[in-house]
């Protein structure tokens, strides 16, 4: 299953940059120019990625805008030749940042981080071919039997005998074929064709049950031959605290994205979460890390241990995706009343939780006054 990028740009020498470096990702590219066309077409095919240039910023910034309005999630990278814009672009909703002229370096350096965050999201929703029999009751209570198309993990394509309503909910009722899962939940209708085709989104399915159906898709996903995550290897790390921590790449990942920091070092290995605080293009990004139970702080007291006693042995440094939205609850403490203390105990974290109102060198100006020796952990 090839991923699909939409290129909305009349600039010819970026689209055969893109062109070549999206493919060697495997990224398919469509290319339109034309305003009306290229808000007909979002409306129209599911895109995975918008590449949208803003040497003309009205017809970017509202092609960004319909494709927020229709929920479909696409990646969106912004093409920009005036960085005193990126700030404001980030903001305004783009989840990547290319400048221009774009070189083909610079370009597979850039969209590293972006193939990696699709391979991941094309893994989750990668969608296993089923047959199998469906108990379907609608709002009114009727029972319609159809049967399933296909699976993933956030919803399913079912074929039913009358046509159903974009926006109905309905409750679901299947058992896999090998008998191992049986699915009970509720869902949304997202698309449906007059033929009773339906595409339905998972509402409400027990914990329990995604569990089983996440491990059973996982298998049919490596058997049908679906690529591993990837991940952004060299990464730097420049700074560090309790928590978070600034790290130097090429490939940034999105503003409140969800990544996993490798450490490795003598054969050992240690893992984390962050969420991305602030990006900035081409450089860096800041990662807050979870905060919300003690043994989330103690894991990243363990990297920080782990990192003291390997510091000769220079740690390797890889970050994968986990989702492009972080749950934000997971970086709150429970004991709210010592929130304050541990942010004035943590300038580095202050820094990063208002870095996307900074603009990069003042970030890194105020980065680099309250940087020490000792801040740096693999210097």
């Amino acid at each position: 299953m090839n991923l699909q990028a939409l290129l909305v740009s009349s600039d010819d020498s970026a689209a055969d940059v893109l062109g070549r470096v999206l493919s060697s990702f495997g990224i398919a590219t469509d290319r339109s120019s034309d305003p009306e066309t290229t808000l007909a077409r979002i409306h129209q095919q599911k895109f995975d990625a918008l590449i949208l240039d803003f040497d003309d910023q009205k017809v970017a910034e509202e092609v960004l805008l319909q494709a927020r309005k229709l929920g479909t999630g696409p990646l969106s990278i912004a093409l920009v030749a005036d960085t005193a814009k990126v700030r404001h672009i980030l903001s305004g909703g783009a989840h990547f940042v290319l400048y221009k002229p774009i070189s083909e370096e610079a370009a597979r350096a850039g969209l590293r981080a972006a193939a990696a965050l699709l391979t991941r999201e094309r893994r989750r929703a990668f969608r296993v071919p089923v047959q199998a029999p469906v108990e379907i009751t609608l709002l009114d209570t009727r029972k319609v039997d159809g049967i399933l198309l296909d699976l993933s993990e956030t919803g399913m394509d079912v074929l039913t005998a009358e046509a159903q309503m974009p926006g109905s909910l309905l409750a679901f009722r299947f058992q896999l074929p090998d008998g191992a899962v049986e699915v009970d939940g509720h869902g949304q209708v997202v698309w449906a064709n007059p033929n009773g085709q339906t595409g339905v989104h998972f509402v409400d399915v027990p914990d329990s049950v995604k569990e089983k159906l996440k491990t059973w898709l996982r298998a049919a996903a490596v058997a049908a031959g679906a690529e591993d995550d990837e991940t952004v290897p060299h990464c730097k790390l420049t700074d560090l605290s309790l928590g978070g921590c600034y790290v130097q790449t090429d490939a940034p990942f999105p503003e409140c994205s969800l990544v996993d920091l490798c450490f490795k070092a003598n054969e050992l290995e240690v893992h984390t979460e962050g969420m991305v605080r602030v990006a900035h293009p081409g450089q860096g990004m800041g990662l807050e890390f979870p905060s919300r139970t003690p043994e989330q702080r103690a894991q990243v007291a363990n990297l920080i241990t782990f990192l003291q006693n390997n510091s000769n042995a220079q740690p390797e440094l890889s970050i994968s995706p986990k989702a492009l939205v972080a749950d934000l609850t997971q970086f709150e403490p429970v004991d709210k009343s010592t929130q304050g203390a541990d942010d004035m105990e943590d300038p580095l974290l202050e820094l990063l939780r208002r870095g996307t109102s900074l603009q990069h060198e003042e970030f890194l100006g105020e980065l680099h006054h309250q940087r020490n020796p000792q801040d740096v952990a693999t210097a």
